[in-house]
């Protein structure tokens, strides 16, 4: 576990993460903490392997999309890849909500 995040993760996997909370940050415009919450949330649990997990096949915009929206009626999200983007209307999705300011998953002031 590092500070930030709370699940194991080697180096490669920390700095994977780091992009994507660095995605969320940029794209919509939370917090560095809040998008760390919102992966440790979803993650803390999980059994990340050792860079390149198997996430690594998505850009970490596509998880960074998936932690802060719900899908679409035809449960579609963006992928992060321009070129399929182009024609998704984000005003069509609902963001999630981010964890209850008293979790855990709060690891960032």
């Amino acid at each position: 576990m590092t500070e930030e995040f709370l699940m194991r993760l080697d180096e490669g996997m920390l700095e994977y993460f780091r992009d994507i909370s660095e995605e969320m940050v940029s794209r919509f415009g939370i917090s560095r903490a809040e998008a760390v919450a919102r992966i440790n949330e979803r993650y803390q649990n999980a059994e990340i392997s050792a860079y390149p997990d198997l996430m690594c096949h998505e850009f970490p915009e596509y998880w960074a999309y998936g932690l802060y929206y719900y899908p679409d009626a035809a449960g579609r999200l963006p992928t992060g890849d321009e070129e399929d983007d182009e024609d998704f209307d984000l005003s069509t999705l609902e963001i999630r909500p981010a964890p209850a300011k008293d979790s855990p998953a709060w690891t960032l002031g």
